[in-house]
């Protein structure tokens, strides 16, 4: 592309800067395109897994200790390292989960799962390609053949401007008290990679190091500071290296709820949820494009302004959470206890000199290189493709250089480099794409 009609783009995408998706409301979850609620063409990991039980071509040992939980895990490529620990009581489960029995959620690239102590079921959200989050129970009972029941109740919460307006996941960060109940009266955060540590993992166990910054996690609200929650006393939660003693770990499989796991879930969550807001955006936009064009007798190709912002504006936001543009920086080196990080970084494919998007930094910033290993996803590779080549024309205008507006100013030069290389070897339509300019 000519330098000068990437110029066209700058003053746009700059008005876009601080834009963001999470007050939007829901789009139609029936219309044609989408049909949320039809099940005959799902394609996430546990739709594609019960249809391996059906045919029996997959089974689920029952562990009289764990349930379905370590069979299920395995069936689905989760790695049990991922564990985290949430005691606040703000799952539908919520009868069972505590300070002393905390719930715990396993996931990957594709996959959260939920598990309670001597809970009735478990829970989990898949991620379809096109639907976005699909929610299933599996009930723990060893007397009935394993089946995952599709759950679309669970978008009463779980579809919802703090999910983008669309089916979704959230991680939230509240005053928890030590019995485990949330003190709503004293607000919350929903977090990601954008959020300081300090408003991070109230309600959860965390366990690892982070030099002297401060998180929420493994503290509790107290009755005196209610009226001003300010006071929770943070540092008491700060830098915990085990567990023990603040509940009976035999009964996971873990001790650990390893920090760095935490801050990988909080990005890859609303990395889903923005793919799924764009992927639905632009296919009804496009749509409803196309009748317009039909019935004006306009060309095929066609946009209106409306529709160009309906597709673009959306897919900056994406780009601009992709690239970790809107990071909060670390204070400190962070360490986690369990061999999450180590597991995590060998994953996913490397380009000719070794590097990858999973590797970790966790001194000043998250990752490595800064663009979102879920550019490897499903739900990435599924987008239009009118989304797709907006998408490639600006990463190319971006890690090139071209972009100078103040939003990617301070991407360095190296990293630019990097990312632009790593892409280039490891996603061959980017770089079919990129050989074109």
């Amino acid at each position: 592309m000519k330098t000068s009609a990437a110029c066209a783009l700058l003053t746009a995408t700059a008005a876009l800067a601080q834009s963001d998706l999470s007050g939007t409301m829901g789009l139609d979850l029936e219309d044609r395109l989408i049909r949320y609620s039809a099940s005959g063409d799902l394609r996430d990991p546990v739709a594609v897994l019960q249809k391996k039980l059906d045919r029996g071509e997959a089974k689920l040992p029952w562990d009289t200790r764990l349930g379905y939980l370590p069979a299920v895990l395995q069936a689905l490529g989760i790695p049990p390292a991922s564990q985290v620990l949430v005691f606040s009581k703000t799952s539908f489960q919520l009868a069972r989960i505590a300070p002393a029995t905390p719930r715990a959620i396993y996931f990957n690239d594709d996959v959260y799962a939920g598990w309670v102590q001597d809970g009735d079921v478990m829970e989990f959200s898949s991620n379809d390609p096109l639907k976005g989050s699909i929610f299933y129970t599996l009930d723990q009972n060893p007397k009935r053949a394993p089946k995952f029941i599709r759950r679309d109740e669970c978008l009463q919460c779980h579809s919802s401007p703090r999910t983008l307006g669309v089916p979704g996941h959230m991680v939230r960060s509240v005053y928890a008290g030590a019995d485990g109940y949330p003190y709503f009266q004293a607000g919350g955060f929903s977090t990601d990679h954008r959020s300081p540590l300090k408003e991070r993992w109230g309600g959860w166990y965390v366990t690892g190091t982070h030099a002297n910054d401060v998180h929420m996690g493994n503290a509790f609200l107290k009755d005196k500071d209610k009226e001003n929650p300010e006071n929770m006393d943070l540092k008491a939660g700060a830098n915990v290296m085990s567990l023990a003693g603040r509940f009976d770990h035999r009964r996971y499989l873990s001790g650990h709820s390893d920090i760095v796991a935490l801050m990988v879930l909080e990005h890859q969550v609303r990395m889903h949820n923005l793919l799924t807001r764009v992927s639905y955006e632009a296919r009804v936009a496009l749509e409803q494009q196309a009748s317009m064009n039909k019935a004006l007798l306009r060309p095929e190709g066609e946009w209106s302004d409306s529709t160009r912002r309906r597709i673009r504006n959306p897919a900056e936001v994406l780009l601009q959470y992709m690239l970790f543009r809107d990071e909060a920086p670390l204070r400190g080196p962070v360490k986690g206890t369990s061999g999450f990080a180590a597991d995590f970084a060998k994953s996913g494919p490397r380009d000719t000199r070794g590097r990858s998007l999973r590797e970790l930094d966790l001194k000043t910033r998250m990752f490595r290189y800064p663009c979102s290993y879920l550019v490897y996803s499903p739900a990435f590779d599924e987008l239009p493709r009118e989304v797709k080549l907006h998408l490639y024309q600006r990463l190319w205008e971006v890690l090139n250089g071209r972009d100078t507006s103040k939003l990617y100013a301070d991407m360095k030069a190296e990293d630019r480099r990097a990312v632009a290389e790593i892409l280039m070897d490891t996603k061959p339509e980017i770089a079919e794409y990129f050989a074109t300019r």
